[in-house]
């Protein structure tokens, strides 16, 4: 498997203006969060990278990738059906080819040397087969993010072999369907928002708008529990913890955490250690 090519999605009408943020990003240069997820696919050796917008999007985003905007593909979800149907309004850029999948608001940030993307490539490359970048996650946070379930792959401790994707889980689902051996007791494993992906997912996600009227919309972990019923699809631990700049306080915790992983961070350290202080001193 070669991965060649990214596809961002960036369409959602309520968070379009995330991808614009501005954030100082580990190197101490102020970029914006689009420019920082596409420097994070760059990073994997990806040679075309197309971003889903929504419709009048794209010069403002091409603004905001900065150097990048020369490589950049743009295609604009006219219709609003969803994450799934997002995606798939890329397929004649992906085409026949495996293909990274980043979302536009969420960060990744990684504890390792390899970035996040790099680990999932690296993985899908090594296996041969889609794989999901996951984060052990706590189970109260299950309303905010698809989950898979599955079995720990033989002498592995951060790759399994995924059986069922929902999104959005209640507790009692995800304790039905969704449990992993071996994971910590309230813990499930939640995507990341990080995917290699085969060919194969266009072809579902065709058969998923074609089977959903509107306004009804089309959810990506519906393509994806197909998927792994159709060929080998892998969840892989990923060394690193995401960040939705679209939660709130997404942004702040997103730029504390690229302070603290930078050239600044002693300088950063070091003022919040004093606001604490100077909050603490306050009656």
């Amino acid at each position: 498997m070669k991965v060649r090519k990214a596809v961002i999605t960036a369409a959602g009408r309520d968070q379009r203006a995330l991808p614009l943020q501005t954030l100082v990003d580990r190197d101490g240069v102020p970029k914006s969060a689009l420019r920082i997820i596409v420097d994070e696919a760059a990073a994997t050796g990806v040679e075309e990278v197309c971003v889903v917008t929504a419709p009048g999007d794209r010069e403002p985003y091409a603004r905001a990738a900065g150097d990048h905007a020369a490589r950049l593909h743009f295609v604009e979800q006219t219709d609003p059906r969803g994450y799934g149907h997002a995606l798939f309004v890329a397929r004649d850029f992906v085409g026949a080819e495996p293909f990274l999948h980043l979302v536009g608001d969420h960060l990744a940030l990684s504890r390792t040397p390899e970035r996040c993307a790099q680990q999932v490539v690296a993985a899908a490359v090594a296996e041969d087969c889609a794989v999901s970048g996951v984060q052990p996650t706590r189970e109260n946070m299950l309303p905010h993010f698809g989950t898979v379930g599955g079995r720990r792959v033989p002498q592995r401790d951060d790759l399994y072999e995924i059986e069922s994707v929902l999104e959005k889980p209640t507790p009692t689902q995800a304790e039905q369907s969704l449990i992993v051996p071996g994971l910590r007791a309230g813990h499930y494993l939640c995507l990341l928002g990080m995917h290699v992906l085969t060919p194969a997912v266009m072809d579902i996600l065709a058969d998923l708008v074609a089977q959903t009227p509107p306004p009804q919309k089309v959810q990506l972990s519906d393509a994806l529990a197909r998927l792994a019923e159709r060929e080998r699809y892998l969840a892989l631990q990923v060394q690193g913890h995401r960040y939705d700049i679209g939660d709130k306080y997404g942004l702040l915790f997103a730029q504390i955490a690229l302070a603290l992983d930078g050239t600044d961070r002693d300088d950063v350290l070091s003022r919040l250690v004093e606001l604490l202080a100077t909050r603490q001193r306050t009656p």
